[in-house]
């Protein structure tokens, strides 16, 4: 299914003097990943808040679940689940009686919240801790915990806001692997973050503000494709023929820049690198490497941040 579970028009939010959110629009399809990045103080989290009811907007409409966030707060909330910049559980409770006592809240028996719990715990592999305080858990144990907490609802759309913040790349990459499952599942997730690489493994689609806007939109490829642009870097064996390289290669019509002992060339396609080779070749030079080098997202965010400033 394709129908849209987020879906944001215009929103406007501002503290004061300050626009936090200033016409963001954004759309997310049922079962898809949205990574929203920016730095600190772009809008992230304030859109977060919009969107699981705990901040109106100022103007514009923002949906999810087909729900009204503002005139529909209660249907929003008992179809989301949340996790913030910091692990929210009882650390005075074991994680078996943390998930149990979320369960009884939303209202499940007591059966049933523990055998949701149970589930949980296997889920994030967390059995043989499941009776411990959560004081004792490491810090990416808390924030499977924590994520497991908002999935103790069934919810169709989790907001991760910069859930792997602080955690070694171990935990990382299990959290991720974690949010994989879930939208095989069918789940819609909003996902803020300041990795580049996260956002890259795993959105389908990336939206990056700066200072409350939107300022680009697409998927990893496609923005790599607006901003970023491919290279081919030489290494020679010996450096002073760096020179007469260069040289050859601007014949060929590419533009290199040397550095240490290599020369960088931005190129449009793989099929350059023949060119670089028989340029080589014809002044009686060999390459020891010859590398194609792909934008990051780095390269996108940094360009586009650039841009915005």
């Amino acid at each position: 299914m394709n129908d849209l579970m987020i879906k944001a028009s215009d929103v406007g939010k501002a503290f004061g003097d300050r626009q936090a959110l200033d016409g963001v629009s954004i759309a997310v399809p049922r079962g898809t990943v949205l990574g929203l990045l920016g730095h600190n103080g772009a809008g992230k989290t304030t859109l977060v808040n919009v969107l699981t009811t705990m901040l109106p907007p100022d103007r514009g409409t923002a949906e999810v679940a087909g729900f009204d966030v503002v005139r529909e707060a209660h249907q929003v909330r008992s179809r989301i689940g949340l996790t913030g910049q910091f692990a929210a559980v009882d650390e005075g409770l074991s994680g078996l009686d943390n998930l149990v006592l979320i369960a009884r809240l939303l209202g499940a028996s007591t059966r049933e919240a523990r055998a949701r719990a149970a589930e949980l715990l296997e889920l994030f592999d967390l059995v043989d801790a499941a009776k411990r305080p959560s004081r004792t858990y490491s810090g990416g144990m808390r924030r499977r915990l924590d994520l497991a907490a908002s999935l103790v609802g069934h919810p169709e759309v989790i907001f991760l806001d910069e859930p792997t913040t602080g955690l070694d790349p171990a935990a990382r990459l299990g959290l991720w692997e974690v949010v994989e499952r879930l939208v095989t599942d069918g789940t819609t997730v909003l996902l803020t973050t300041q990795y580049l690489d996260e956002a890259d493994r795993l959105a389908d689609s990336i939206t990056v503000l700066a200072q409350g806007r939107v300022v680009a939109t697409g998927t990893s490829a496609e923005l790599k494709a607006q901003v970023g642009q491919r290279s081919v870097t030489v290494t020679l064996a010996d450096r002073s023929d760096l020179p007469k390289a260069q040289e050859a290669l601007e014949r060929a019509g590419l533009h290199p820049v040397p550095a240490a002992d290599t020369l960088t060339a931005p190129v449009t396609s793989s099929r350059e690198l023949a060119v670089v080779v028989r340029a080589l070749d014809e002044v009686g030079l060999e390459a020891t490497e010859l590398a194609l080098g792909e934008p990051t997202l780095d390269d996108v965010y940094l360009t586009l941040a650039a841009h915005a400033a």
